[in-house]
């Protein structure tokens, strides 16, 4: 049995696609062509996932209907330079969510660092991006995994979850991995590799709502409360406390308080 539709996103010039029925992950398979010597630029995308993943290892839930692609790149820069693409691939998905949805739900569209995409405070996608290796010096190849709830959502997750379908807007897995596509190979020509990181940082911010908003935490079992206090200079989260003291959070999770 097949759950994809007959007809193929448009992907920009320079761009290959594998389209799979299910795999375990789309990110484990880009990974796996990574190691097998595939430098990309090549998008994997498949209709479900026996173990979609995103942080932390965290599960995925991946409903046919929804969108899990990965894109595999290669980028002439160090892997202390490509985490930048954290940012970029945020920004991107909070694109695509935009291009995507109504009119009327565009308004709701936040983006939480480092790279969630919530909707009137609930999750509507995610992102893993992983670092698989180095070709070249001073090159690095990277997997950057996007998962977007379009037709449906998962009902119980530490964070609300919802999808497109709900805020009236319905959209094929094909429809919206052209428009990713086609707002990844914008936003990385925009990046350049790292050279035009104080534009990528500009534009999450503008995408991220006004600072001082209450924030938890997370990293390795221990929280920290706070306000939200923008971004430094590197893309670090700033987390102001009440002792006032300022953290720059490097890797965590990241939760709104009412």
């Amino acid at each position: 049995m097949t759950f994809f539709e007959t007809s193929l996103p448009k992907l920009p010039r320079g761009y290959r696609l594998l389209r799979m029925d299910i795999v375990d992950s789309t990110n484990d398979e880009a990974k796996r062509r990574a190691e097998a010597g595939e430098p990309g630029p090549l998008w994997i995308w498949s209709a479900r996932q026996s173990k979609g993943r995103g942080r932390g290892g965290r599960e995925w839930i991946s409903r046919p209907g929804n969108l899990f692609a990965s894109l595999l790149i290669s980028v002439n820069c160090p892997a202390r330079i490509a985490v930048q693409l954290a940012l970029v691939a945020g920004i991107v998905a909070h694109d695509t969510a935009a291009k995507l949805i109504s009119y009327e739900g565009r308004d709701e569209l936040l983006l939480k660092w480092p790279n969630d995409i919530l909707i009137s405070g609930n999750k509507l996608a995610g992102i893993l991006l992983e670092n698989v290796g180095s070709g070249a010096e001073n090159q690095s190849i990277v997997v950057i995994g996007t998962g977007m709830n379009l037709a449906s959502h998962p009902d119980v997750l530490p964070q609300p979850a919802a999808s497109l379908d709900s805020y009236g807007t319905t959209v094929t897995p094909a429809k919206a991995l052209e428009v990713l596509a086609a707002t990844t190979d914008e936003w990385l020509a925009r990046w350049g590799e790292g050279s035009c990181f104080p534009t990528i940082r500009r534009a999450w911010l503008d995408r991220a709502g006004p600072t001082g908003r209450p924030l938890s935490v997370r990293i390795d079992g221990e929280e920290t409360e706070g306000v939200y206090a923008g971004l430094d200079a590197d893309g670090a989260l700033r987390l102001l406390t009440e002792d006032g003291r300022e953290h720059c959070i490097a890797a965590g999770d990241v939760f709104f308080l009412s």
